[in-house]
């Protein structure tokens, strides 16, 4: 095709009104070896890396006594707080109390070095100590004679390994795969769990029943053990969760009463575990002082003094074949809890978090804590919370927490003897209740996304009935399948045009022709005959390819004819996929001409979409014979699309002069580009490359042009690829003028 026949394709000869090309600075075509250069990190990109493994060496040199201060009471106030914790959810576990102290100290200790977040407090919780304890029961269940604390460490190191390296592999945006309400839907179903699974041991029922089995079948067994259940446990457990239940209603309306001493208020809250354990303990102690050797209640009797249990966790491959089905579910236990809590903190506090250094710092906690006898740890909601409200001021308050977990650990062991088992279960039911879903919450996402109610509906029903891997599992499977299939369900939008003011200044706008949210005030204009303006609602992928492309071709051949009618001399001829004449006239509709791709949602494209997409293009080109169609894109953003579009004969001119019908099958997807006849270089060529300095931007300014060319809109667009538009103005005003060059 000569430079005048593009001239005229492009409308170049219309009168002085019609908009004239601006050419764009060239864009080169990206390159597979390119890429690679922009994966793989530089030498300093690989320094400013390894920094980054070690976040306290940014800020403990602005370290200051004011943040000791407010790190040493936030410290102090965490420390007593997780010694009770820490013990009641190693009983969870199936674990002896002193695991819990164990894990509680390496958390705090480990934590500090590797973190970004000043709020969170890594230690032994709620439903990871049920998920552990599950697993206990399981592997004992098959090897009787391992212990149980070996499995746990064996748990511990295997997590912490595979938690660690994601973390250097900076795979912290692996959690954002799991949504808000799957996330609520296990929190709600696990607390639900543990507190079933702890009123056996509240009301101190001798029956023998499973607490790993079901929600529903635990609450049955308990229901028909209730004559079993020992009055003076019972008495234990019941009243001190009754207790701490009346000391913080009663310190919340206390603090509303008198603001001034709020904060007061809020420490002795926080505090209410410590004072519950330290009254049931002494009252336990006057009970029992005489009677050690046969106690009215359970106790938890002798705390070994220190680290006794210090040493290199045994890993067994029987064993760890055992639970090794279960340990997806405990690395996302591990880093959903952990990664949700410290994003929420870093929201209310003003600071960002880095989820790939949470995976890193995760990894090493549980990677090393075996090592003095810790089960797994993560971030823990309540003590966080404690941590942040009591004017935490940097990550070191871990340190001071595991400093006063070591006193803890060589001074109140012996103190702790006489403490009831049934106290700690009820500082445990008492702990979880937090996790559990409010209604408001659940009518909020019936407001938001009512589909979301399903998939926390799902993850409760599975967590009740079967178990909490499962419940996790269910969970996100579904909100994976939700995501598909929206992303293969997306609905294109055909797009009409309408004019508004803008500041004394005049400018189209685009919606879609079915949006039924528009106000109908607005006139929207249908693009010219035989034209049609389509955009892509969420990327263009395989997914998603064949639906977009189902709905444009329909829409198409609906409102255009084809341009020559088959006449067949007998019935036979007939391809069988040709329906015959049709009852409608459509003479009266127009021929197809052109095809606009609103390219604002699409990010990259893949083999699939553009194969797709070159179907539809020799279908249509068949359908408009002798004419070629021709595809205009507009708001193309990646420069790989552009590549992957040019590698298949999209944007460039040399298709006006290709053949309509092709005489054999076009099986072919990647065809050679051409060389483009506006300019010496060849189309995505190095040549093109070096060729860049060399353009320009043509800019004519009203009243000040020496050739006497008169002052026209510009439209950015490129030499090498006209029919890649900058929006879908320009793509509108391309086509409107190879219209008026060249009408039907």
């Amino acid at each position: 095709m000569g430079s005048a026949a593009v001239k005229k394709v492009l409308g170049l000869n219309d009168p002085p009104n019609v908009p004239i090309k601006i050419m764009p600075p060239h864009e080169s075509d990206p390159t597979v070896l390119g890429w690679f250069r922009d994966v793989f990190p530089s030498r300093h990109q690989f320094g400013l890396y390894l920094v980054r493994l070690f976040p306290f060496v940014q800020w403990i040199k602005h370290y200051n006594l004011q943040w000791l201060m407010g790190d040493l009471v936030a410290g102090l106030t965490v420390g007593a707080v997780v010694v009770p914790q820490s013990m009641a959810y190693a009983k969870l576990a199936n674990l002896p109390v002193q695991y819990g102290l164990y894990t509680s100290f390496m958390g705090v200790l480990i934590y500090w070095f590797f973190a970004t977040s000043k709020d969170i407090t890594i230690g032994p919780v709620a439903i990871m100590s049920a998920v552990v304890g599950s697993i206990i029961l399981d592997v004992q269940a098959a090897y009787p004679n391992v212990a149980g604390h070996q499995i746990a460490l064996s748990i511990a190191v295997i997590c912490g390994s595979i938690i660690f390296l994601m973390g250097l592999a900076r795979m912290g945006f692996i959690v954002d795969f799991i949504p808000l309400p799957a996330i609520e839907a296990f929190m709600t179903g696990s607390a639900i769990t543990i507190c079933s699974g702890q009123t056996k041991q509240l009301l101190g029922q001798t029956a023998n029943f499973s607490t790993s089995s079901p929600v529903y079948q635990i609450i049955i067994d308990t229901l028909e053990a209730l004559p079993s259940s020992q009055v003076y446990d019972a008495a234990m457990g019941v009243s001190a969760l009754v207790t701490l239940y009346i000391f913080r209603a009663t310190c919340n309306y206390a603090a509303r009463r008198n603001p001034r001493f709020s904060k007061h208020f809020f420490f002795l809250s926080a505090l209410r575990a410590v004072v519950v354990i330290i009254l049931f303990t002494v009252v336990s102690f006057a009970v029992n002082m005489h009677r050690r050797e046969t106690p009215a209640f359970a106790l938890i009797g002798t705390i070994p003094r220190g680290f006794e249990h210090a040493g290199a966790p045994v890993l067994t491959m029987d064993v760890i074949k055992l639970f090794a089905p279960k340990l997806p579910a405990c690395i996302i236990v591990l880093l959903i809890e952990h990664i949700a809590v410290s994003k929420s903190f870093g929201r209310v506090n003003n600071y960002t978090i880095d989820p790939s250094q949470e995976l890193i710092a995760i990894g090493i906690t549980n990677l090393f804590g075996p090592f003095v006898g810790a089960y797994p740890a993560t971030g823990s909601f309540s003590r966080s919370a404690i941590q942040s409200n009591s004017g935490s001021r940097s990550p070191f308050t871990g340190f001071i927490t595991a400093c006063v977990v070591l006193i803890a650990m060589y001074t109140l062991t012996a103190g702790l003897y006489y403490t009831p088992e049934a106290c700690l279960s009820g500082v445990i039911i008492h702990a979880v209740g937090d996790l559990i879903v409010r209604p408001n919450t659940i009518y909020q996402f019936w407001l938001i996304a009512p589909l979301d109610v399903v998939v926390f509906a799902v993850g409760l029903i599975v967590a009740l009935v079967s178990t909490i891997p499962n419940s996790i599992y269910a969970t996100v499977c579904l909100s994976a399948s939700i995501l598909l299939f929206r992303h293969a369900k997306a609905p294109g939008h055909f797009l009409g045009q309408t004019k508004i003011n803008d500041n004394n200044n005049q400018r189209w706008l685009f919606f879609p022709l079915d949006d039924a949210d528009l106000d109908r005030d607005v006139k929207l204009e249908r693009p010219r005959p035989g034209v049609f303006v389509y955009r892509f609602a969420e990327g263009f992928n395989y997914p998603n390819a064949n639906h977009y492309f189902d709905t444009l071709v329909q829409t198409v051949l609906k409102h255009t004819r084809p341009s020559n009618t088959q006449t067949y001399v007998k019935k036979g001829d007939r391809p069988w996929n040709d329906p015959g004449s049709s009852t409608t006239d459509d003479s009266r509709l127009p021929l197809l001409r052109a095809i606009i791709l609103d390219f604002s949602a699409v990010n990259n494209v893949d083999v699939t979409s553009i194969h797709n997409l070159v179907d539809v293009r020799n279908q249509l080109n068949v359908r408009a014979a002798p004419i070629v169609v021709q595809w205009h894109f507009a708001n193309i953003k990646n420069r790989w699309t552009k590549r992957a579009l040019a590698a298949v004969g999209f944007g460039s001119v040399y298709l006006c002069d290709q053949p309509a019908v092709p005489s054999e099958p076009d099986t072919k997807l990647f065809t050679p580009r051409p060389r483009n006849e506006l300019s010496d270089v060849e189309i995505g060529s190095d040549a093109e490359a070096s060729a860049s300095s060399r353009m320009r931007i043509k800019r004519v300014e009203a009243g000040n042009s020496s050739d006497g060319a008169y002052s026209r809109p510009g439209i950015l667009e490129s030499r090498s690829q006209p029919f890649f538009h900058a929006d879908l103005t320009s793509a509108l005003q391309s086509v409107d003028m190879y219209l008026a060059a060249n009408p039907e």
